[in-house]
């Protein structure tokens, strides 16, 4: 099978990809390798998963006139959207970097499978929908109108957009929402390589809200499951759906919303007793209030996704945190 993976330079999509081409599937790449964070690391994400079924492609999603090209050159079977624009405090000093790929770009993307008859298209969604929301876990039944954050609103925007082509076009779509992904190879940006990289430097790390937060932290090789399981689940069509009695979640049209976390919300503070575990290290610790954009508790009901594929990711956070700080010390010769 053919696949198309956005992203692919990035933690998830060069991971999918790892896993796509091993199962013997073509899949072509592209990624726009902007600076957000260390270029270098991207490349070697690329480096690690050269092989003869993969091809890469320098492109941006917010370029219509190359996305339209290599849709119809291509001509692929499934769309794994995984590119974005990411990061929650990022989006409140760089608004338009999030229009531009969050939404502009997932315009073309819905527009190459429109019109090239792709059979699937599974998108990157985020638990930061679920916003405002106090009640957990967090279930794709929920309201999700209330979003903290611009990422968080791009994100239910995307899922909007994808509804209206499946119901417009009968184009299958999944979004996945997933719940603090970390594990080697993992974003600089994220809490776990940014705790390590400082107290391995013996510096202070930042802990928001003072300490008081917990994370459904969600291992990478659970996500790579996830979404290899979900991706030959194709939607389709219910005509007996109806917005009163249906959820959020489905429709009468071919798509569907889920949950991909571990089921599990974790203190903050006990994700960095297994850091310094693992590390051997104590970290300095700064506490400070609560950020912009930030909530308190992510928590995801899993039972959608486990329903639909028989999978449930469960790696426990020392056993992830461990293979995080091996990857760590050994990428960075610390």
């Amino acid at each position: 099978m053919k696949y198309l993976v956005t992203g692919v330079a990035g933690f998830i999509g060069s991971a999918i990809t790892e896993r796509l081409t091993a199962q013997g599937h073509q899949v072509i790449g592209i990624d726009n390798l902007n600076d957000y964070y260390d270029v270098n690391l991207k490349l070697a994400r690329l480096k690690r998963i050269e092989n003869v079924n993969f091809e890469f492609i320098k492109l941006d999603l917010a370029d219509r006139e190359g996305m339209a090209e290599l849709f119809k050159e291509q001509q692929f079977d499934r769309v794994i959207n995984l590119a974005a624009q990411a990061g929650v405090r990022y989006s409140i000093d760089n608004p338009l970097a999030y229009a531009d790929s969050n939404l502009i770009g997932f315009v073309n993307i819905l527009e190459g499978c429109r019109h090239n008859k792709v059979k699937h298209l599974i998108y990157a969604s985020s638990s930061s929908v679920y916003g405002l929301n106090a009640k957990t876990p967090f279930e794709t039944s929920d309201s999700v109108d209330h979003p903290i954050s611009l990422y968080a609103a791009s994100k239910k925007a995307n899922e909007l957009m994808a509804h209206t082509y499946s119901h417009l076009y009968g184009l299958p779509t999944t979004g996945l929402r997933f719940f603090t992904v970390y594990g080697p190879w993992g974003r600089p940006d994220m809490a776990l390589f940014k705790f390590t990289k400082k107290i391995v430097n013996d510096e202070e790390i930042d802990i928001y809200n003072n300490g008081d937060m917990q994370r459904d932290f969600t291992y990478i090789d659970d996500i790579v499951e996830g979404i290899v399981r979900i991706q030959d689940v194709v939607p389709v069509k219910q005509p007996d759906w109806t917005v009163e009695t249906g959820s959020a979640a489905d429709s009468s049209a071919p798509y569907r919303i889920y949950n991909i976390g571990n089921g599990k919300s974790e203190k903050l503070m006990d994700y960095i007793e297994a850091l310094e575990d693992s590390l051997g290290i104590e970290a300095k610790k700064n506490f400070m209030p609560m950020q912009p954009g930030d909530v308190y508790k992510t928590y995801a009901d899993t039972n959608g996704l486990f329903e639909a594929t028989g999978y449930k990711p469960e790696t426990p956070i020392k056993q992830g945190v461990e293979s995080f700080v091996k990857w760590y010390r050994d990428f960075y010769n610390q």
